[in-house]
C-alpha cells in the first residue's frame, strides 16, 4: 500500500511517498480502507517540530480516517465487512497512520457513519467537530457576543455555526481576507472582521455596543491573541486552543487581570471520554447529514500529494478542511 512518511523534519518536502505492506487486523480489530484522510494544521507544526510534543521519527502522519471496513481479524463480527465507519485515531492507542491507503484498528474504535455523509465531511469532524463542541462547551454562548478567529477554518467554520445553535446572542466572524469572511457570513456569521487590515479589534468593540466581546474563542494563537485582547470585554473570557502559539507575556496577563478578564485553556484529548466520544461524533454526524451543521471542505488532495496540501494550510489560503483521498 501507499503511504506518506516524514523521516526528517523540515518544510513540506519532506513529506514523502513509501511504500508499506497492507497491515493485517488481530483479534478485536478491522482493516480499514482509507477513503478520505483529515490534514490538520498541528501536523505541519509536527513536521517541524514546532508542536507541544516531538514526534518519533519516522512517522506517518494522519490521526483521522474515514473509508470502509474490508477485513476482520480472528473472531470478529463478518456483518461489519463493507461498513462504512469514521476513525477518530488521536483518540486511539495508534494515534497516527492515517496518510495511507489502509489503517488496522481496534473494531470498537471505529464509528459508524449515516447514510448522506460523505466520507470527506466524516473526516472534517473528527478533530475539528470535536473541538468545535468542546470549545462550546467549555465557555457557554447563550445569550453573549462571541468572536471566533480562522472562522473559515475547519474549526472556525463548525464553531460560529454550533455557537449559533448553542444560542449566542451575536457572532463575529475574523479570518483573512474577504472570500473567507464571505464563506463565515454565509454561515450565520452577524459580522465579519478583517485581522489583515489595522483596527478591527475596534470594528469588533463597535458592533458589540463599546464593550468588546464577551467570549473570544482563539484557535489561531500569536499576533492574533494579542489583538484579541483588544477586542475582549471587561470579564470576557479569552479562550485560548493554538497549542504551540501562545505569546502573551506578564503585561498582557496583567492587564487581564486588571479588567476581571478570564483565560481558559483548550486542549481537546483531555477531555474525551470512549462513550463520549462516540455520542459526540454521532450526533455531529447526524447534524452534518441532514444539513443542519454545514461542512466546508478545503481541498481534496491525492496522497502524493500531500506536500501541498500542507503548503496550502500554512499559507492560510485554504478554507473548510483539507483531505487527502488516497
Amino acid at each position: 500500500m501507499k503511504a506518506v512518511q516524514f523521516s526528517r523534519f523540515g518544510g513540506p518536502e519532506v513529506l514523502e511517498i513509501i511504500d508499506l505492506p497492507i497491515p493485517q487486523p488481530g483479534p478485536g480489530e478491522v482493516l480499514v480502507r482509507v477513503r478520505a484522510a483529515g490534514v490538520n494544521y498541528f501536523e505541519t507544526l509536527l513536521r517541524r517540530n514546532l508542536y507541544a510534543v516531538t514526534p518519533e521519527l519516522p512517522m506517518v502522519p494522519g490521526v483521522e480516517v474515514a473509508g470502509e471496513v474490508e477485513a476482520m481479524g480472528e473472531g470478529g463480527d463478518v456483518a461489519l465487512i463493507g461498513a462504512r465507519v469514521a476513525v477518530p485515531m488521536f483518540a486511539t492507542g495508534r494515534p497516527f497512520g492515517g496518510y495511507a491507503d489502509y489503517v488496522v484498528v481496534d473494531a470498537a474504535s471505529t464509528v459508524p457513519l449515516p447514510k448522506g455523509l460523505s466520507f470527506e465531511d466524516a473526516a472534517a469532524l473528527l478533530v475539528q467537530g470535536l473541538s468545535a463542541l468542546h470549545l462550546v462547551r467549555r465557555s457557554p454562548p447563550r445569550g453573549r457576543t462571541v468572536l471566533v478567529t480562522a472562522a473559515a477554518g475547519g474549526v472556525g467554520s463548525l464553531l460560529l455555526q454550533l455557537a449559533r445553535r448553542a444560542g449566542a446572542e451575536q457572532v463575529i466572524a475574523a479570518a483573512g481576507g474577504r472570500a473567507k469572511l464571505d464563506v463565515a457570513r454565509s454561515l450565520g456569521a452577524d459580522l465579519g472582521v478583517d485581522y489583515g487590515e489595522p483596527g478591527w479589534a475596534a470594528r469588533v468593540r463597535d458592533a458589540s455596543g463599546g464593550t468588546g466581546a464577551d467570549i473570544v474563542y482563539d484557535t489561531v494563537g500569536g499576533a492574533v491573541t494579542r489583538a484579541c485582547l483588544e477586542a475582549l470585554a471587561p470579564r470576557g473570557e479569552l479562550v485560548f486552543g493554538a497549542l504551540g502559539r501562545f505569546e502573551l507575556g506578564a503585561a498582557e496577563l496583567e492587564g487581564m487581570i486588571l479588567q476581571n478578564q478570564s483565560l481558559k485553556g483548550f486542549a481537546l484529548l483531555p477531555l474525551l471520554t470512549p462513550e463520549g466520544l462516540r455520542t459526540d461524533l454521532a450526533g455531529l454526524f447526524d447534524l452534518a447529514a441532514t444539513g443542519a451543521l454545514k461542512v466546508i471542505q478545503g481541498g481534496r488532495y491525492r496522497l502524493d500529494q500531500a506536500a501541498e496540501a500542507h503548503r496550502a494550510l500554512e499559507s492560510r489560503r485554504s478554507t473548510g478542511k483539507v483531505v487527502l483521498i488516497p
